[in-house]
């Protein structure tokens, strides 16, 4: 029975890739429900026949996949793309970095590191719904959660969780002896994350420091080992980006969560919740600036760091942290800001080469001269 649900799953997350590069639709089926669910029936004009409509939305595939394989997909979040995305970014800047001048990124590391982020992102799901079931039965936006609502039990979600962890285990043995042993290193953070929530205002620092665990390891994966001059700023950009990110995202919760006990920076921050998240995007934009200077970076990276400070000062100027639905929106719209760093690493590391040319025949031509 575990062979067929493995086989089932990776042929879904064969469909998945697609899916997730049209997040979009999942974001729009998410502000209007609370909850990502496809709506595959629409009335046609008139008073005529239902027909389905196609839609490649990540939700809409879940909702398509066969019915006793869908509580598990939710309960990795394939149907809300955007988790995975911010796991998967920070790892694609350091894979960007690493790249010899004049050179795109391995893409061969890029896709090793997509298929490890969906398997690690939904592992760290699973553990947090096991950790949180009863808790998540009192919010309302989490109630419908397959192990909170009954869907999965809890001896499944454990061996579900032992496939997921096996199949990354998997993806981290074709690295280097070094990326290997860093990579297990940060298993101890995906399993403790899920119960800072009880014991600290400050759950957003711990969920920082295990979703940019790849801003290390895709330097090393390239390199050998960590260049610490420009893996740690990465890292702590990385950790400022989440504390931004994620405490709008626990804005969505905050009434639900001082009732029942649960912690975040939301409710540490409070009405300064602005005041906050303006001082982490200035850290988050010193640390890339860092980075740029011990790398060697070019014109176009710094264009995209000014993109950047611009895009989170629209981000903080317009929240509103009484509005979800607001939240939500700033929330996702991270994936941009994450895709903008890539491509100014893209760029500038191309750009390296451009310059190197044109040193070159300078060189050339003195020399003829």
């Amino acid at each position: 029975m575990l062979g067929v649900r493995g086989a089932g799953l990776a042929r879904s997350l064969r469909v998945m890739t697609q899916a997730w590069l049209r997040d979009s639709g999942a974001v729009a089926l998410a502000r209007a429900a609370g909850t990502p669910r496809a709506r595959h029936w629409q009335p046609s004009a008139g008073q005529g026949p239902r027909r389905r409509r196609l839609s490649l939305s990540a939700a809409a595939v879940v909702n398509s996949a066969p019915r006793p394989l869908q509580p598990y997909l939710r309960l990795m979040r394939l149907d809300k793309p955007i988790g995975t995305w911010l796991l998967y970014l920070p790892c694609t800047w350091s894979i960007g970095l690493a790249a010899e001048p004049g050179c795109f990124p391995d893409w061969y590391m890029l896709s090793l590191f997509g298929t490890g982020a969906v398997l690690m992102r939904g592992a760290g799901c699973t553990i947090n719904d096991m950790w949180d079931r009863d808790y998540d039965k009192k919010v309302v936006r989490t109630a419908n959660r397959p192990i909170a609502a009954g869907d999965i039990s809890i001896f499944q979600s454990f061996v579900f969780l032992g496939g997921q962890l096996t199949l990354a285990l998997g993806v981290l043995l074709c690295l280097n002896d070094y990326s290997i042993a860093l990579g297990a290193a940060s298993l101890l953070l995906v399993i403790i994350y899920p119960l800072m929530k009880r014991i600290t205002y400050w759950p957003q620092l711990a969920l920082g420091l295990t979703f940019n665990w790849g801003a290390l390891l895709g330097w090393s994966a390239i390199k050998g080992s960590c260049d610490p001059s420009v893996c740690l700023p990465l890292y702590f950009s990385g950790i400022m980006w989440t504390l931004i990110y994620d405490t709008i995202y626990a804005h969505q919760d905050k009434r639900d969560d001082a009732l029942i006990g649960l912690k975040s920076t939301a409710l540490r921050f409070r009405e300064n919740t602005k005041r906050w998240l303006s001082g982490f995007g200035v850290a988050m934009l010193g640390a890339l600036s860092l980075v740029g200077v011990n790398s060697a970076q070019t014109v176009p990276y710094y264009t995209a760091l000014a993109a950047v400070g611009a895009h989170l000062a629209h981000q903080i100027y317009t929240l509103d942290i009484h509005r979800p639905e607001d939240c939500w929106d700033k929330f996702t719209s991270n994936r941009t800001l994450g895709l903008i760093v890539l491509l100014g690493i893209v760029l500038g590391n191309l750009w390296k080469e451009k310059k190197t040319d044109e040193a070159k025949e300078s060189m050339d031509s003195r020399i003829e001269n």
